[in-house]
């Protein structure tokens, strides 16, 4: 990969991360338009890592909510374990909320289906689509949320399950939990918020294990270019997602979800058709 593609796809990936149209399904098409070869280890793993720098832009922009405790009294005659879960409530949340996300996630990489999935510019054209269509009714499906809803283990943990989609390039992990927030009774604005909060240690492990299996690898990969450019890819996702994810907060809890919609139906539509008629997506011969 060159710095150029490197700043291209990490652009994609900061401006489509926190968008219900999939980042890693943008970044597929966009490698393919580029030429990028499918299938190395270390492209796969370029995915993957770069989307932890753009979910960090979460940290960075709603730290006082991030790293919150609760410091009210626990109720009297508490364990040691309801005392440390009453304080530290919202990571638990998060703990129970990305459990279905490392099983499934953990069963899809070992089988080898992630890597195939990764390499499959027609399902994401499908995916595309098919979210596509969803999204033009799911306003009216699930637009019931009521700020009295908290979140719970229950919901938090339905929401992980929905999460589970996403393991699928083009469904988009932000629609998929925020639509799952959605059918637990949330608004719009706090299933995304809590959408933004679960991507962290749900990217953070995926990060990690790809990490990990790029060590066990050979360790040709490990150039001083290869290591620039992910420091690059991640540096350039964290900035673009910042100002892409407030305005995303602010559109979607005004307009729903039904432009997206329209978007990948195009989008998707028009790389099916492509394929159909035997064109390459690459612009580099």
């Amino acid at each position: 990969m060159t710095w150029l593609e490197t700043i291209i796809i990490a652009i994609v990936e900061g401006l489509t991360e926190f968008l219900p149209v999939s980042s890693t399904g943008h970044m597929i098409i966009t490698q393919n338009l580029l030429g990028i070869q499918q299938g190395d280890p270390f492209v796969h793993a370029f995915t993957f890592i770069i989307q932890f720098g753009a979910i960090l832009s979460v940290v960075c922009l709603y730290w006082k909510r991030f790293f919150r405790f609760d410091n009210s009294p626990a109720p009297k005659g508490s364990s040691l374990w309801m005392r440390l879960k009453h304080k530290y409530y919202f990571y638990w949340l998060l703990i129970v909320g990305v459990l279905p996300a490392v099983i499934i996630g953990l069963l899809a990489k070992k089988s080898g289906l992630l890597d195939w999935l990764l390499d499959s510019v027609e399902v994401v054209a499908i995916m595309l689509v098919v979210g596509g269509v969803f999204m033009l009714f799911c306003d009216k499906l699930f637009n019931k949320g009521n700020d009295n809803n908290k979140l719970n283990e229950r919901r938090a943990f339905n929401i992980g399950l929905y999460q589970c989609i996403s393991v699928i390039p083009g469904v988009s992990r932000s629609m998929a939990t925020i639509v799952g927030g959605m059918t637990q009774g949330l608004t719009r604005q706090r299933a995304a918020e809590f959408s933004f909060f679960l991507a962290v240690p749900t990217m953070a492990g995926a990060t990690l294990l790809d990490l990990l299996d790029l060590l066990k690898e050979d360790a040709a990969w490990a150039t001083s270019h290869n290591i620039t450019m992910l420091i690059l890819g991640c540096v350039v996702a964290f900035v673009v997602a910042l100002f892409a994810m407030k305005w995303f907060v602010a559109f979607l809890t005004k307009y729903g979800f039904k432009v997206f919609g329209i978007y990948r139906i195009v989008v998707g539509g028009i790389i099916i058709l492509l394929l159909l008629t035997g064109h390459s997506l690459s612009m580099v011969d």
